[in-house]
């Protein structure tokens, strides 16, 4: 079956924006910081593109290995770690529409794009509409919808874009954006008022993702040579199909890394988890979501073999255990947990392989404004997790900066040590949100 700043905090949902360098655009008039004034291109987002299944399985084979390889980056910074790689990529591919010649190829390439432009552009309008689809209204998030039984399942999905009035884009960039994104541009004064810009930004993010990301862009990361944002912003919270009963949940003990051990919350249900497997150094458990198309699939390595399973955690391996995966009920135990997780990502990026695109002499994003003057100058990903007995509350953003220049008995798991975990949409075989839990305490 398909299916934590990493220093104290771990998820606060993925952000990634662009800041681009001197221009002129269009209008003349200066928007009060969070204004909506938008330059909008003439063409609407195009709502039900055509795209062949093999496209989309393209698309969600890529997003994988693009999360397996980030997480082998970023799972050598110590303690809990949580992102979403869905988002992050998601902001990336908006930045990926103006790049040009060996920027262009060095992003698709760690980013596994392997689409052709316009085809990608359009497979991320597809499945990004799908999977909102599945919670229904996004923009902005809509009171959580409650069922009788007090369920919940809301995953919402926006993209917002900033440009500096009176710089020139293209309005071939600005019709791709429209029609595949769904993301006007909205006319900011970061020349003249940064700060306020920045505050504008943020307070976007925060109300599409409930709170839960704050300050996506920390001070500083906004300045008078920004020329353009782009901004994906995530926010994800359902309901267990079968949730845990809070009067099962006791203390118990979580075994650390270096042999020691905490004393947390462990929740227990026979009933939670309905798909398992057993691999040759690890368990896995599927505890599906309210609706049964999305689930949280918990990775066990045996114990003392973290460093090892985490070593070989590549594209082929994430497919395998996400896969793998059978119906069968699992007497589990699961420990409650809340993280939350800032990132820089710049150095992590280069080191997949976009160097170019922050270099200011050789990047090429002449795709946004015609011309060779736009690099990126930062990119920032928060992220939220929290798990208890009833479900999960999730979200991401990410920023992108750019300036100028079945079985009989059923298997008994108890996650008692570290574990790896990923919230896993199975229609489309999109992994949204990753982690990994070594102290369940933090």
């Amino acid at each position: 079956m398909n299916t934590y700043l990493v220093q104290q905090k771990i998820m606060r949902v993925l952000v990634i924006m662009v800041m681009l360098a001197a221009g002129c655009v269009g209008l003349s008039r200066t928007p009060a910081a969070g204004s909506d004034q938008m330059v909008k291109s003439k063409l609407t987002r195009i709502a039900d593109p055509q795209i062949p299944p093999n496209e989309q399985s393209t698309l969600a084979a890529a997003n994988r290995a693009f999360s397996a390889d980030l997480y082998q980056k970023l799972r050598l910074q110590d303690g809990n770690l949580f992102f979403s790689p869905y988002s992050i990529s998601l902001a990336l591919a908006m930045t990926y529409a103006g790049a040009r010649g060996d920027t262009a190829a060095q992003m698709a390439e760690a980013l596994h794009f392997n689409l052709p432009p316009e085809r990608l552009h359009q497979a991320f309008n597809a499945l990004d509409q799908y999977l909102a689809g599945l919670g229904g209204p996004t923009t902005p998030p809509q009171p959580t919808p409650v069922d009788s039984n007090g369920q919940v399942f809301q995953l919402s999905i926006a993209n917002a874009v900033w440009g500096q009035q009176g710089h020139s884009f293209l309005p071939a960039y600005l019709d791709l954006l429209a029609q595949n994104y769904g993301a006007g541009l909205r006319l900011a004064d970061f020349a003249g008022s940064a700060e306020a810009s920045r505050q504008a930004i943020n307070n976007w993010v925060s109300q599409q993702t409930k709170d839960k990301i704050k300050d996506l862009f920390p001070q500083g990361s906004i300045d008078s040579s920004t020329r353009l944002a782009l901004v994906n912003a995530i926010y994800f919270k359902a309901s267990w199909q079968y949730a845990f009963f809070e009067t099962g949940t006791q203390d118990g003990v979580f075994h650390l890394q270096d042999g020691s051990t905490v004393t947390v919350p462990m929740m227990s249900s026979n009933e939670a988890a309905t798909y398992y497997e057993k691999g040759s150094d690890f368990q896995a458990v599927g505890l599906p979501y309210l609706g049964g198309k999305t689930m949280m699939v918990v990775v066990l390595p045996d114990e003392g073999k973290l460093a090892q399973f985490e070593t070989g955690l590549d594209a082929a391996k994430l497919d395998s255990i996400l896969n793998g995966l059978e119906g069968s009920h699992v007497d589990l135990t699961l420990p409650k947990f809340q993280l939350e997780a800032s990132f820089a990502m710049p150095d992590t990026l280069k080191a997949m392989g976009m160097v170019d695109a922050f270099d200011g002499g050789k990047a090429d994003f002449s795709g946004m404004d015609g011309q060779h003057d736009l690099f990126i100058s930062t990119v920032v990903h928060k992220a939220f997790v929290s798990v208890d007995e009833k479900g999960t509350e999730a979200a991401a953003a990410t920023g992108v900066a750019m300036a100028e220049s079945a079985m009989i008995n059923p298997p008994t798991i108890k996650v008692d040590h570290p574990f790896l975990f990923f919230i896993y949409e199975q229609g489309s075989g999109t992994v949204l949100f990753a982690g990994r839990v070594m102290n369940p305490a933090k």
